[in-house]
């Protein structure tokens, strides 16, 4: 229902783990179904969700092109739907335009709440958590309508900090986070020094999941892969011989792209991997088709087909700075100490966001997928003017199954489907 993951990344080769991070545009996607509502409404919702994670990738991508990008959309979405609740006037209509709804809308509240409750959870197959709490600055009066909105938004309760101790805030912050994700880095926190701090919002999602046939170890050999640049180089690469669906597409620019679903175990999950057929197709070419519609047409018709599968194996990881990429989204109020209107949150008034922080990571192996997702947000209150600002040859059988294979840039999307239909998350 909403993006978790979306990237693209240069080749960087790290022989110490033979890992390898390509030049890859990723979406780690879930769909879960909904019985509330009409089923129209939820398809506009779920729309505007991969709209909106459509659109941030691709300022991302603008900015950091040719560069390692990995972005988790749900966790960055997740957050300024908490916002929405505490934002007023100007503020809040940026916003709603960004996301494409009014979360002070009841039905909309619900539809997005079940679905962050019960399409998120864990079984022993698969793990999705999605998380997202304040650290409120101890003394500070809070809108009690706020604090409840929040507690039940993001599944958890508003904790109180001391941001004059920044040592102690960054270890409770980098404590929850590990709880939520798993990791043990997270992060920059520098910025969490600054006496102005008032609020720190922090969210989080983590996936994880097995193949339903894992690529076998004893499999994996030296590809060769070419970059965007044309430079070829020797990678690690996955072999795996099944049955999956499979489809090719003609895009009306006459670019063909091949696209191929891997499940992971019980099918619950499964990954896209979208290929250029030609070799001298950019990725942003083929990006500039993507949308929900053509996501759904995709995948709603691909067809059974047994076939070799080669797959790099990746890692991926980012750090980013999103305050000068929300702005492209219209959201630039909130940044203004003038213009910024939080008075939901507090009617102290005075609060501004300072700073955006994401981090997100995927690791793609021969066993499974690991992603994780974390977005930081920072309020403070009054002047700031301290200018800180935190920025080989793989042999296959002979075999008359079609190969896919994927030795030049690739995307993947990451969805989880419980009907025909599939949505991103």
């Amino acid at each position: 229902m909403e993006v978790m993951v979306a990237g693209k990344a240069t080749l960087v080769v790290q022989p110490s783990a033979f890992m390898l991070s390509l030049s890859i545009a990723s979406f780690l996607l879930l769909f879960c179904v909904l019985n509330i509502g009409s089923c129209e409404n939820y398809n506009d919702l779920k729309n505007l969700e991969t709209e909106f994670a459509l659109t941030l990738y691709q300022k991302l991508a603008e900015r950091h092109n040719r560069t390692n990008l990995v972005i988790s959309p749900a966790s960055i979405s997740f957050s300024l739907g908490l916002l929405q609740f505490g934002a007023q006037g100007n503020t809040l209509g940026q916003l709603k335009h960004a996301l494409g709804y009014n979360i002070h809308d009841e039905n909309v509240q619900n539809f997005l709440h079940t679905a962050y409750k019960e399409g998120i959870n864990s079984n022993q197959s698969i793990i999705v958590h999605l998380a997202c709490t304040l650290f409120v600055q101890a003394g500070m009066q809070l809108s009690p309508q706020f604090v409840q909105q929040a507690a039940w938004w993001g599944n958890n309760t508003v904790q109180q900090s001391n941001f004059s101790d920044p040592n102690r805030t960054k270890a409770q912050i980098r404590e929850w986070i590990t709880q939520n994700t798993g990791e043990t880095s997270c992060l920059s926190l520098d910025t969490i020094e600054s006496p102005l701090n008032q609020i720190a919002v922090v969210s989080t999602i983590h996936f994880r999941s097995t193949w339903q046939r894992k690529f076998s170890f004893t499999h994996t050999q030296a590809l060769s892969f070419t970059t965007p640049d044309g430079i070829t180089l020797k990678v690690p690469a996955m072999y795996l011989r099944a049955e999956v669906n499979y489809g090719e597409f003609l895009l009306s620019s006459l670019d063909k792209i091949s696209v191929v679903e891997i499940p992971y175990l019980e099918e619950k999950v499964s990954m896209f991997v979208v290929l250029p057929s030609n070799r001298r197709t950019s990725l942003a070419r083929i990006e500039t088709y993507f949308s929900a519609q053509t996501l759904s047409l995709w995948s709603s018709t691909l067809r059974r087909t047994a076939m070799d599968i080669v797959l790099p194996r990746f890692k991926i990881q980012n750090h980013l700075d999103l305050k000068w990429i929300l702005p492209a989204l219209g959201i630039t109020d909130m940044f203004d100490q003038t213009e910024a209107n939080f008075k939901g949150i507090s009617e102290q008034g005075g609060l501004y966001i300072s700073e955006v922080f994401h981090k997100a990571k995927i690791e793609v192996t021969e066993d499974g997928t690991r992603a994780s997702g974390i977005t930081g947000k920072l309020e403070r209150i009054g002047n700031d003017e301290s200018g800180k600002q935190a920025n080989a040859m793989l042999l296959l059988k002979r075999s008359r199954a079609p190969v896919f294979k994927a030795d030049r840039p690739f995307n993947f999307i990451l969805s989880q489907a419980k009907t025909g239909k599939h949505g991103l998350f």
